[in-house]
Formats: C-alpha cells, sequence, structure tokens
C-alpha cells in the first residue's frame, strides 16, 4: 500500500517515491495496480476516495461527459439519495453494460461486430469499475440495501442451434461471395 500525503497547497507527496507527485502520475501507479492511500498530511484523514473522485473527473476528462444540468441535479441531491443513486444505480448499469459486453464476445464470429459498440465505452467502464464511497475498505452505506442480483444469463445455446447458426453463417458468406461476383462481373 503506498501512502500519499496531501499538502494544504493541494500537493501530494508520494511517501514510496519520496517526492511529489502529480495526480496524472498518481493514477499510473493506481492503473499499474499499486493500492493507494492518500491522507491530509497535518490530520492523517483519509481523503483517498476524494483524490481518487478527483483523479476521474480531471485527468481522466469525465467531467465533459457529464452535462452540467446533470452535475446540477447531483448537487441538489441530498446525501443519502446521491449514494443510493451511486450505489445501486450506477452500480447495476456498470455490471449490466459488462454482462452485456461479455455476452457479445460469446457470439463467434458475429463477435467482432458485436464489440464495435463496447469498445467506444472501455474507457468509461474502467473508470466507473469499482468506484463509490463503500469499495474502499469493503465499506457500505448504511442507509443502503444490498443490490438485488441480475438474473444469470442464458445457457449457451445447444449444440444442434449453434450447427443451425454455422450453417446459417456459411449460407450467408456464399451469398456475399454471389453478390461480390456480380458486382465484378458488372
Amino acid at each position: 500500500m503506498i501512502i500519499v500525503k496531501k499538502y494544504a497547497n493541494r500537493r501530494l507527496y508520494d511517501t514510496d517515491w519520496s517526492r511529489y507527485v502529480t495526480l496524472e502520475e498518481l493514477a499510473g501507479r493506481i492503473r499499474d495496480g499499486d493500492d493507494v492511500r492518500v491522507v491530509d498530511a497535518k490530520t492523517n484523514a483519509d481523503l483517498t476516495q476524494l483524490v481518487l473522485a478527483q483523479i476521474i473527473l480531471e485527468s481522466r476528462g469525465a467531467a465533459k461527459l457529464l452535462p452540467a444540468s446533470l452535475l446540477a441535479q447531483l448537487i441538489r441531491m441530498e446525501e443519502a439519495d446521491l449514494a443510493a443513486f451511486f450505489g445501486q444505480y450506477m452500480s447495476w448499469a456498470l455490471e449490466v453494460y459488462l454482462q452485456t459486453k461479455k455476452a457479445a464476445a460469446h457470439m463467434g464470429p458475429l463477435g467482432a461486430l458485436a464489440q464495435t459498440p463496447f469498445q467506444a465505452s472501455n474507457a468509461m467502464a474502467r473508470m466507473l469499475s469499482g468506484w463509490a464511497p463503500w469499495n474502499m475498505g469493503g465499506m457500505r452505506p448504511p442507509a443502503m440495501e444490498p443490490t438485488p442480483p441480475l438474473p444469470a444469463m442464458t445457457d449457451p445455446p445447444e449444440e444442434e442451434e449453434e450447427t443451425t447458426t454455422k450453417e446459417d453463417l456459411a449460407a450467408l458468406r456464399a451469398e456475399i461471395e454471389a453478390l461480390k461476383a456480380s458486382l465484378k462481373s458488372d
């Protein structure tokens, strides 16, 4: 665990490297797999969540993804409502996204085409993955009930269905080749 001290002048001191670091350098260490704890240099209060949120919003450009009207609504929300929103909805949405992406990867030859929408949003998923106040040190907000598990994904198709799909794919490929041939002859 790397301890980073945050000073009143907003500077971050990495005790492992024995030098001041930028938010981007700290983000790089986290991306490399290092566990980081940020503490106030004077009071020793834990500032990890605050600094991680700052990294996401400032150095990763996430603030540009959130419309000003949404940010204003979030500011107006009561703390418990805000925690419930991020805790339940955002966690659920990220889980659905990751399950859908996994299902698209199992689509066989069409998987590459199905993956296209996910390639654009992989950065957003990495950014939101695990980001919540209660994901630090196993904490959970007191007023929040556990999120119910999502329904299990359907089983992969049986062999007979898979054979039919392969035959259909072969027929489509033959059709495409015939169309290519007719276009070349024109």
